[in-house]
C-alpha cells in the first residue's frame, strides 16, 4: 500500500533560509499553490496563473516548501522513497528531518519506524542561486554556455539555467514520483538484467533486491517461460533474487526501420504477489571506428541512424505522458530511428523507455555533464558513480538504450578554447566504468561529440569520430561544406530557427506581423549565451543566399507571405542530408537539433511546442522512410539514384524514371525490373537507365539547359505482408507501404540548384486554405509575358504518387488566371 497515492500536496516559496524547518511555515507569507506531485514549483504555478507566469517565475531564487498530510497508520517499517528531488533537498517527517538530497538524478529512501497519527511530510528545496553564492574551486575553463561557473558543482539541469533554451523555468520540487509503502507487499528496489544473444539464443541473467515480502520460493517469467529463481537473504527484510534463462530461437529486437521490435514481458512471483519488471529484448549493438569512423550495427546489421535531439515536451512541470508517447509515433511517422537525450537536460522516466523499446526506436543517452570542467574530487564523483548506476540498472534489458556518452560538449569546451586535451576522471574513467559493469551490452561514447580513441584528432573536428556538425547553420558556411566536411557521425547538427504554422503564430502572438521582430517573439528564438545574433539571423543567411530575396524586405511588405515561408523555404536546406544517407557517403548518422521546441515560436524543433510538425519534418519524412530514392546531382557524372532498402524484406518491383522538360513534356519514360535486398542499397545513374548521355543536370552546359526535372518512382509488386503485433510497425504502415505493394519509394528532383528564374512572370504569392480532407486548396495569380525567356515555362504544382508534375498551364499572354490546385500537402520537394 502506498500511502502517498492520493496525497494533496501543496508549494510554497520563501526567502532563502527564513524558513528552515516546518513548524516554521505557519508565518510564511504565501500564497500556497496546489501542487502536483511528481511534479514542479513552475508547474504549480502555470496551473494556478498561466503559463507565462510560469515561465517568468525565478524559481532558482528562493526556497520552495512541498507539504503534504499523511494519515497515521501505526507501526512500520515504512519506506519512504524519493525517484528525484530537484534539486539540493531536505525531506522533513513531523519535526524530524529524516533524509537530504545533493542530486536531482539520484533517488533517495529512507525506513521509518512507526507512523503515529497523522503526520506531515514536508520538502525543502533550497535555493540554488543562495547555494551558487558559496565559494569552490574554480574549473580549468570557463563554460560558454552559461554564466554561473559554479554550476560545474551541481548535480541539475540546465534547463531553464542556459540562455540557449529561452524562457523556460528552471527545474525545481518533486520531479519524480514519492511513495510511502507499508511492509504487506514485496517492493522491488533494486533490479539488473544483462541480456545477450549466443548462436540464436537469448540469454537473460537477472538480479533483484526484494523488501519486505515473498517467501524462499521465487518464480521469474520471461514470455511463455518460467523458472525458478534462486533466493539469497542479505539482510533481515531484504533478498536478493537471481535467475538465469535461455530463450532458443529468441526473437530479436530491432528498430524499427529495420525490423521487428520484438520485446518479452519481464516479471517476478514472490507467493501470492507478482511484481512487473517491465519488458527487455534481445539484440546485438556494435560501433565501427576503426576508420575513423562511428557507425553502429544491430544484429550485425551496419544501421545509419538518423533522428533528432530530444527535449523535454512538458518543460514548465516536467510531466506529459501522453505528449512522450505521441512525440514518439511522430519520430516513428517520420522514419527517424534515434533519438539523443542530451547532457543538458534530463534524464527521462521509464514510460519513455518502454514507449522507445516498444516502438523500435534507439537512444543515445549523455550523462548529465556538459561543458563545466567536472570535478575530480571524491564526493563529487561517488555521487556521479551513484547516478549513472541509478540511471543504468533499471534501464538494464531495455533495448532501446544503445549509445551511453560522457557528457554533451565535454571534451569540446577545452580544446575550442586552446586548451590541451585534459584527462577527466568522471568522463574517462568513472562512467566506462560505470557503464561496463551495469550495461554490458551499450556502447560507450567518451563525450558528444568526440575523436576516436587514439587517434590524436580534436572533439572540434568534424570529419572524424563524433561531431557536433554547424557548418550548414551557426558557421554560415556554404551548402556545398555538406560534401567537403567529410562528417563521419553528426550526434548535432543544423539547427535552424523555424517558424511554426500562421495558426499557430496567431494563437499565441496575436498577429502574423508580430512574428520575426516583436520582443515576445525574439525571445523565443534560440541564441547562444553572449551571442549577439540569433538563429533567426542564421536562417535568414540562408534565405537569401538560397533565393536572393531580403527576408526583412518581404516582411515589411506583406507578413503574411514571409511568416513562416523561410522556414518553409530551408526544407532544401534540411535535404541536403540525403547526400549523408546514400551508400559511399562514409557518414553514419544524423541528428537534427532538435526534435520539438520548448516554448511557442521560431525554435529548433522538427515539431513545435505543441508536437505539430512544421515544414523541415515532412522533408524528413521523406528521407528517413524504410524504403527511399534518394536523388543528388553527382558532378559531372550526372544525376545518381540510389534506392535504400532498410527492411528485413527484399522490394522487388519496378523502377520508372521520368524527365520533363521546361513545357511540361515528358522527355523520357523509361522503366525496368529491380530487386533490391533486404538491408541493401542499389545505385544508378540517370544516363546508364536512360541509354544515352543527356547531361541533364547541366553540368556539361552544351547549349541551353533542356530539362527541368526528374521523378524516380519505386513500385513494389504485392507480397504477403509481415505479421507484426508491435504499434511501430502499425505506425510506419500508414506512411509506407513498402513491399506489400504498390509505390514503395519515390523522388523528385527539380535540376539546376534551388533558385529558380522568377524573371519570366509575376506571380502573386500563392494563398493556401487546409480542406478538411487534410489536402490543400491552393490559388494562385500569374501574368506571363511572352517577350521575356522561357515563354513557355510553367507554374508547377505536384501530387502525391508518381505523377511528378501537374499539367502545363498554357497561359495566354498579358492575362491574369486564377487556378486551383487540389494537391497533398508535399513541402518535400527538391
Amino acid at each position: 500500500m502506498d500511502l502517498l497515492a492520493d496525497a494533496r500536496w501543496r508549494c510554497a516559496a520563501t526567502e532563502p533560509g527564513s524558513v528552515t524547518e516546518p513548524s516554521e511555515l505557519a508565518g510564511a507569507a504565501g500564497p500556497w499553490y496546489p501542487a502536483e506531485v511528481p511534479g514542479t514549483a513552475a508547474g504549480a504555478v502555470r496551473a494556478a496563473d498561466g503559463a507565462t507566469a510560469a515561465r517568468a517565475v525565478n524559481t532558482d531564487a528562493v526556497d520552495w516548501w512541498f507539504v503534504t498530510e499523511v494519515p497515521g497508520a501505526g507501526p512500520g517499517p515504512w519506506r519512504l522513497e524519493f525517484d528525484g528531488l530537484a534539486s539540493p533537498a531536505e525531506v522533513w517527517v513531523g519535526d524530524d528531518r529524516v533524509l537530504s538530497s545533493e542530486s536531482m538524478f539520484v533517488p533517495a529512501s529512507v525506513e521509518l519506524a512507526c507512523l503515529p497519527g497523522t503526520v506531515t511530510l514536508a520538502i525543502r528545496f533550497l535555493s540554488l542561486d543562495a547555494a551558487l553564492r558559496r565559494r569552490r574551486p574554480r574549473g580549468r575553463w570557463r563554460s560558454s554556455l552559461v554564466s554561473a561557473q559554479g554550476l560545474r558543482w551541481m548535480r541539475t539541469s540546465l534547463l531553464g539555467r542556459a540562455s540557449v533554451y529561452g524562457r523556460v523555468p528552471a527545474p525545481v520540487g518533486p520531479w519524480r514520483p514519492v511513495r510511502l509503502h507499508d511492509g504487506g507487499a514485496p517492493l522491488v528496489s533494486d533490479r539488473h538484467v544483462v541480456t545477450t544473444v549466443d548462436d540464436g539464443t537469448g540469454v537473460l541473467d537477472l538480479s533483484v533486491r526484494v523488501h519486505h515480502g515473498g517467501g524462499p520460493v521465487a518464480v521469474v517469467r520471461l514470455g511463455d517461460l518460467a523458472v525458478q529463481a534462486t533466493v539469497v537473504d542479505t539482510e533481515a527484510t531484504v533478498r536478493e533474487v537471481r535467475a538465469h534463462i535461455r530463450v532458443p530461437d529468441v526473437r530479436l529486437w530491432w528498430p524499427h526501420t529495420h525490423g521487428v521490435p520484438a520485446t518479452y514481458p519481464l516479471s517476478i512471483v514472490l507467493g501470492e504477489h507478482a511484481v512487473d519488471l517491465g519488458a527487455v529484448g534481445f539484440r546485438t549493438v556494435r560501433a565501427a571506428r576503426g576508420d575513423g569512423g562511428f557507425r553502429l550495427s544491430v544484429n550485425g546489421v551496419d544501421v545509419y541512424c538518423r533522428g533528432a535531439v530530444w527535449t523535454p515536451v512538458d518543460p514548465i512541470g516536467l510531466g506529459g505522458r501522453s505528449q512522450k508517447r505521441e512525440t514518439l509515433e511522430r519520430v516513428v511517422e517520420a522514419g527517424l530511428n534515434m533519438v539523443r537525450v542530451p547532457g543538458t537536460l534530463l534524464y527521462e522516466d521509464a514510460a519513455f523507455w518502454d514507449d522507445c523499446a516498444e516502438l523500435g526506436v534507439m537512444v543515445w543517452q549523455d550523462a548529465m555533464l556538459s561543458t563545466f570542467d567536472p570535478p575530480d574530487d571524491e564526493p563529487f564523483l561517488d555521487l556521479l558513480t551513484a547516478e549513472i548506476e541509478a540511471v543504468l540498472r533499471p534501464l538494464s534489458g531495455n533495448p532501446a538504450l544503445t549509445v551511453f556518452s560522457g557528457g554533451s560538449e565535454t571534451e569540446q569546451q577545452p580544446a575550442l578554447l586552446g586548451l590541451p586535451s585534459p584527462h577527466l576522471a568522471a568522463v574517462h574513467d568513472v562512467i566506462p566504468a560505470a557503464v561496463a559493469e551495469t550495461a554490458p551490452g551499450v556502447v560507450p561514447v567518451s563525450s558528444s561529440p568526440s575523436a576516436p580513441p587514439g587517434s590524436g584528432a580534436l572533439a572540434t573536428h568534424v570529419g572524424t569520430g563524433v561531431a557536433h556538425y554547424f557548418g550548414i547553420g551557426g558557421y554560415r558556411l556554404p551548402l556545398s561544406d555538406v560534401r567537403q566536411a567529410g562528417v563521419r557521425f553528426a550526434a548535432e547538427c543544423l539547427a535552424f530557427s523555424i517558424p511554426p504554422s500562421n495558426s499557430v503564430i496567431e494563437a499565441e502572438f496575436g498577429s502574423l506581423a508580430a512574428a520575426g521582430h516583436h520582443p515576445r517573439w525574439k525571445a523565443a528564438v534560440p541564441r547562444d549565451n553572449g551571442a549577439s545574433w540569433d538563429f533567426e539571423d542564421v536562417r535568414d543567411h540562408y534565405v537569401r543566399t538560397l533565393f536572393g530575396g531580403e527576408p526583412s524586405t518581404v516582411r515589411w511588405s506583406d507578413p503574411e507571405v514571409s511568416r513562416p515561408r523561410p522556414g518553409r523555404d530551408l526544407r532544401g536546406l534540411r535535404g541536403d542530408s540525403r547526400l549523408w544517407r546514400r551508400p559511399g557517403s562514409g557518414c553514419d548518422g544524423a541528428l537534427v537539433l532538435s526534435l520539438r521546441d520548448l516554448e511557442p515560436g521560431a525554435g529548433w524543433g522538427l515539431l513545435d511546442s505543441d508536437g505539430r510538425p512544421k515544414a523541415p519534418w515532412f522533408v524528413m519524412r521523406r528521407l528517413s522512410q524504410p524504403v527511399a530514392v534518394l536523388l543528388a546531382e553527382d558532378g559531372m557524372d550526372g544525376l545518381r539514384i540510389d534506392a535504400v532498402n532498410d527492411t528485413d524484406r527484399p522490394v522487388a518491383g519496378e523502377l520508372r524514371v521520368q524527365v520533363h522538360t521546361r513545357t511540361g513534356t515528358r522527355a523520357f519514360d523509361v522503366s525496368e525490373p529491380v530487386t533490391v535486398a533486404a538491408h541493401a542499397a542499389r545505385r544508378w545513374s540517370l544516363d546508364t537507365l536512360l541509354g544515352r548521355f543527356t547531361d541533364a543536370t547541366h553540368v556539361h552546359r552544351f547549349g541551353p539547359r533542356g530539362y527541368e526535372s526528374v521523378t524516380v518512382t519505386l513500385s513494389a509488386r504485392t507480397s504477403s505482408p509481415r505479421p507484426s503485433t508491435s504499434s511501430a510497425a502499425r505506425t510506419s504502415a500508414r506512411t509506407h507501404r513498402g513491399t506489400d505493394g504498390g509505390r514503395a519509394a519515390d523522388g523528385v528532383r527539380r535540376l539546376g540548384g534551388r533558385r529558380r528564374d522568377r524573371g519570366r512572370c509575376a506571380v502573386r504569392p500563392p494563398r493556401t486554405r487546409r480542406l478538411r480532407t487534410g489536402r490543400l486548396l491552393v490559388s494562385s495569380a500569374t501574368r506571363w509575358h511572352p517577350d521575356r525567356a522561357g515563354a513557355q515555362d510553367r507554374d508547377r504544382g505536384y501530387g502525391d504518387g508518381a505523377r511528378g508534375g501537374a499539367e502545363l498551364d498554357r497561359r495566354r499572354p498579358g492575362r491574369t488566371r486564377l487556378r486551383l490546385i487540389r494537391t497533398p500537402v508535399r513541402p518535400d520537394i527538391d
